[in-house]
């Protein structure tokens, strides 16, 4: 198949090593020349995506944050082919699919929103590796009315990057669920690092430490736009988290031993129950 990729950072990098390496002819886009001229030295991609190529591709992916993926799709939408299957690859989904759903029906190709589960704390190109993908959960928002045909044809098109699970969910579904799955644990990494005591953790920390501030090196431009277009979201998980850890401020303050260890057993219980030991 041939495959056009806007943006060759992390996500979108990846995806292009993995179709490369399955021997997929891959068309490659990115704001920074530099990158597209290094990522095509690597192999990642052989050539240029642009309004020759474009219109050659059964399959487009969208690896840039979602409001730079609606500006692009307007502006090359109408060089798409309308055979062509569409896809963005954006952390939040209602801005990008209330957008770009109409785009598709505009210009007769599909657009089907989508989401890798998979990353690291690193972001660029150079971290980019074919197999980031593999076996990794893919989250699909595809159009309503949406038939079977349609997802074994998704399928069928993704299969070179190797994803485990598909699941198919809406647009304010994902958003409500990533609020707490993703973007909750950059907020919370992030501000945790910020303690006075952080500076002299080395030769005191360990696991823990590591697990919980491992997504604090993050991009803040793109976290940024994403956790402002969730924000509605966002703001639930906040306040269900502060209200939480005020109970365990207030059994603390108080020496409350019998209150502490039922919270604690309870968080336990809650960790057995969703994720099993």
């Amino acid at each position: 198949m041939t495959v056009g990729i806007v943006g060759l950072g992390l996500i979108g990098g990846s995806m292009a090593k993995a179709y490369s390496a399955a021997g997929h002819r891959v068309y490659g886009w990115d704001l920074d020349g530099s990158i597209l001229e290094f990522a095509a030295l690597t192999g990642a991609h052989q050539g240029t995506l642009d309004k020759d190529t474009l219109p050659l591709c059964d399959l487009v992916l969208l690896a840039v944050p979602p409001q730079a993926a609606i500006d692009w799709l307007r502006a090359h939408g109408a060089e798409i082919s309308p055979d062509a299957l569409v896809m963005d690859l954006c952390g939040t989904k209602r801005v990008v699919c209330a957008s770009c759903f109409p785009l598709a029906e505009r210009y007769g190709f599909t657009f089907v929103g989508g989401h890798p589960m998979a990353g690291t704390h690193n972001s660029g190109f150079k971290y980019a590796r074919a197999n980031l993908f593999r076996g990794a959960p893919m989250v699909l928002v595809p159009p309503e009315g949406f038939t079977m045909e349609l997802l074994d044809r998704v399928k069928f098109l993704l299969a070179p990057a190797g994803f485990g699970k598909l699941s198919v969910t809406t647009a304010e579904e994902h958003d409500r669920l990533i609020a707490f799955t993703s973007q909750m644990c950059h907020l919370v990494s992030n501000a945790y690092i910020k303690s006075p005591t952080a500076r002299s953790h080395k030769g005191f920390s360990a696991g823990s430490y590591k697990d919980l501030t491992r997504v604090a090196w993050l991009n803040p431009a793109m976290w940024t736009e994403l956790v402002l277009e969730n924000r509605d979201c966002l703001i639930d998980e906040l306040d269900c988290l502060m209200a939480n850890l005020q109970q365990y401020r207030d059994a603390l303050e108080q020496n409350d031993a019998p209150t502490l260890e039922r919270l604690l057993d309870e968080g336990r219980r809650r960790k057995e129950e969703v994720d099993g030991r």
